[in-house]
């Protein structure tokens, strides 16, 4: 259904921006690269899917004490500036797609009858804890994954291993100048371990001035 996607990781307030509930370090340097891939995939045809932080208080990953790894001071709450997305990520008619399982048949239909982008809201970091993600991926069934955004270390890390899990046989790219971690250590570890693993580290100057995955498309067709 998709030869390519592009998966935009979390770029909401909260965390993009110095003032967001949960800034990520240095995370307002990735905005133009972000904003680049966003208006390149717009300008190609090529479908995004994002996730979103969508929070209440009583969720169990908000925390007045936090350990930074599975809980996390209260941020991205539903129906406050910090949960949208910025502007530069802005995306197309999205499909918004609740945690809650849905049934297969019905999901299906509305995704083949959507031609924009797509969002997942989730209640924890992992956006595969949205139980609806697995079977619009297998609905895609997308040859090259594009993924870029935040944090490294921990909403990047989830989505790149339950991707690496899941679709074994999918090409991963994860943009390296258009993510930033918490823990800066911890988040190049997390890259060399995925780059022997076999996710493709690239640039945003690879994908959008040089047709990266185009040109591996035409090579591998």
């Amino acid at each position: 259904m998709a030869r390519v996607i592009f998966w935009d990781v979390d770029t909401q307030y909260d965390f993009m921006k110095a003032d967001g509930k949960l800034y990520v370090p240095d995370a307002e340097h990735i905005i133009p690269n972000v904003k680049r891939l966003t208006d390149y995939a717009h300008g190609h045809g090529i479908r995004i899917v994002a996730s979103a932080d969508d929070h209440v208080v009583g969720h169990a990953e908000i925390s007045e004490q936090p350990d930074w790894k599975t809980t996390f001071p209260a941020h991205c709450l539903r129906g406050t500036p910090g949960q949208k997305k910025i502007p530069e990520t802005a995306l197309r008619d999205p499909l918004v797609i609740e945690p809650a399982r849905s049934d297969s048949k019905t999901l299906g239909d509305r995704l083949r009858g959507h031609s924009g982008d797509i969002l997942f809201h989730k209640h924890r970091f992992d956006v595969f804890t949205n139980e609806n993600v697995t079977t619009v991926l297998d609905l895609l069934d997308p040859d090259d994954i594009v993924l870029y955004g935040v944090a490294t270390d921990v909403c990047d890390k989830a989505a790149v291993e339950g991707m690496l899990e899941r679709r074994p046989h999918t090409r991963l790219f994860v943009v390296t100048d258009a993510i930033r971690g918490i823990d800066r250590d911890a988040s190049e570890q997390l890259l060399r371990e995925w780059g022997d693993e076999g996710v493709r580290l690239v640039r945003t100057k690879e994908i959008v001035e040089e047709g990266l995955v185009e040109a591996l498309a035409r090579a591998t067709a």
